[in-house]
Order: C-alpha cells, then structure tokens, then sequence
C-alpha cells in the first residue's frame, strides 16, 4: 500500500491508499476518522458518473462524520477516468470508457474486503456496523451491493436511480453506438467528451439480473434511507419514490428546491455546507446515529 497518514487533532486521515482494483486497475481509498481506539461504524462513499472521491464538498463531509464518532471511506472506482497521480482529473479517458456497473460493483467490494485487513484501522472500525452511502450512480451501486454482500448494516443513497437499464439507448442511437463501438457524454464541467464504449451496453445486457434495482430493493431487510431534491433536473424525484414503493421499510427524505448535487459544486471553498446539503447530512448522520 502507497499513501500518506497525518494527525489533525484527534481526526486522522488515511490518504490515496492504493489497493488493486477488480479488473487490473488501481483503486485509490481515503478514510478520515477519530482516532481514539473505539470501534466505530464506518461509512463507505461511492461517487456517481463523472465523479470522484475528492469531487466538491466530500473532503468536508468526511470530515464531519469523523468528528461524529464515525470512520468515513470514500474511494474512486478504478475505472472512473482518474489516475493514481491526479485522483481529481479525468486523465484516462480509455479507462473512463471501458468502465461498467459490475466493475464498480466489484471494486465496492475489495474496499470492504480493505477495511476488514487495514493494519491503520484495526480498533477502529465495528466490522458489524457497516454502511454503504452514495450519490446519483454511486447510491445505486450501493443498493445492488447491499443485496449481494451480507456486511452492510445500513444503506444511504442521496439523489439515485432506480433503473439503470431503462437509461440505455435504443433505435438508431443504439445501433450508431454498436457501429462506431463508442458514444460520447460531454462533461460540462471540464469540457471533454468523454467515451463510452459498447462494452458498456454488452455488460449491462449480459448481467440484467445483477443490475436489477428493483429485484435487489424489494428483498432488503436493512435500514434504508433515501434523500433527494424536489427539484433534481438530472434523476427525478419519482425514482426515488419508486425505491421507496417496492419496500415499506425505506425512509425517503425530500428537500424542497433542491437539486442533484443539493447545493454542492466543484471545486467547493465554503466554511459551511449550503442550506440544501448541511440538511441531508443532518438527516443522514441521524439516520445513522438512529
């Protein structure tokens, strides 16, 4: 393992620890918590599509869950266009192309196999008080994740769609995709085009089962929590309340005007978290706590 550790207080940091991903890739995993020698819950955060684990306000985040007791684990997927010398950049575009659900799905799970081995952690983590939390893309492969891996004590998802399979195209730019092999999704943000292999599609037809939210949602039997903006132009707010739908015991909080990264943005230089956010972690950290 590479990285580097430091000591703020009684917040400690485990930073760009690099461990091998699910399909020869690396997979780059922070983890911020109290330093204290009590075992704790721990908090696995997934990022969404175009996403990583230093993507606007997260270091914050992670920070505050730590200064409530609870160990926070962010990580970039192998295969999400970063690099292990720029985490922040989407430096390797090929990779961002030939990246798939069962890929992250994969990953999710040689982080989990981490905390259970991390010799940094050992005291400081309840291996029996695992959560999974994620955004968009990311609270999605939580929830798959939940149903295929009996570790995970609870379930956060924040602004993520129930259907992944319904987003694929169909007609003619299906088979212009198939053609060309690749499609292209412009991040606004950064200005590139960023591929999007066929493989993509072939991964998703191959394993439908696997990737079937609803199927993996309705036979939950753990805390589940979902918080999304009444206003999110990008997953409506119907696909949170089709989550909540297919199993009873699913807690859904909406915030009213909010949009799909609830007020965060990137590169985030605030003190305080805005209205939108500072309410969904105050109501993620009482589900938590709950």
């Amino acid at each position: 393992m590479l990285g580097f550790f430091y000591i703020c207080e009684m917040i400690q940091k485990l930073n760009n620890i690099v461990v091998q991903g699910s399909a020869g890739k690396p997979i780059l995993i922070d983890a911020t918590f109290n330093g204290n020698k009590q075992p704790k819950q721990v908090v696995v955060f997934c990022h969404g599509f175009k996403g990583f684990k230093d993507w606007g306000p997260f270091n914050k985040i992670a920070t505050h869950f730590a200064e409530q007791d609870i160990v926070f684990v962010k990580f970039n997927f192998s295969f999400n266009g970063t690099t292990i010398d720029d985490p922040s950049n989407f430096g390797d575009l090929k990779a961002f192309g030939n990246n798939n659900f069962c890929k992250e799905l994969d990953d999710l799970g040689l982080v989990l196999d981490w905390i259970e081995n991390c010799k940094e952690l050992k005291g400081e983590v309840d291996s029996s008080k695992i959560s999974l939390f994620g955004h968009s893309r990311g609270g999605s492969i939580a929830m798959l994740k939940t149903a295929e891996d009996r570790r995970v004590d609870k379930l956060i998802a924040w602004a993520s769609p129930s259907n992944f399979l319904d987003r694929l195209p169909k007609g003619e730019k299906l088979e212009k995709w198939k053609e060309m092999n690749v499609a292209y999704i412009y991040n606004g943000r950064t200005k590139q085009n960023m591929p999007m292999y066929f493989q993509f599609y072939e991964n998703c037809i191959a394993n439908a089962e696997r990737l079937n939210i609803q199927n993996a949602v309705t036979k939950m039997n753990i805390p589940h929590l979902l918080v999304h903006g009444s206003e999110d132009p990008t997953v409506l707010l119907t696909e949170a309340e089709n989550i909540k739908s297919w199993n009873s015991n699913i807690g859904l909080h909406i915030i009213e005007g909010a949009n799909h990264v609830l007020g965060g943005f990137h590169p985030y230089d605030l003190e305080e978290f805005p209205n939108d956010l500072q309410e969904a972690v105050d109501v993620t950290l009482d589900f938590l706590k709950g």
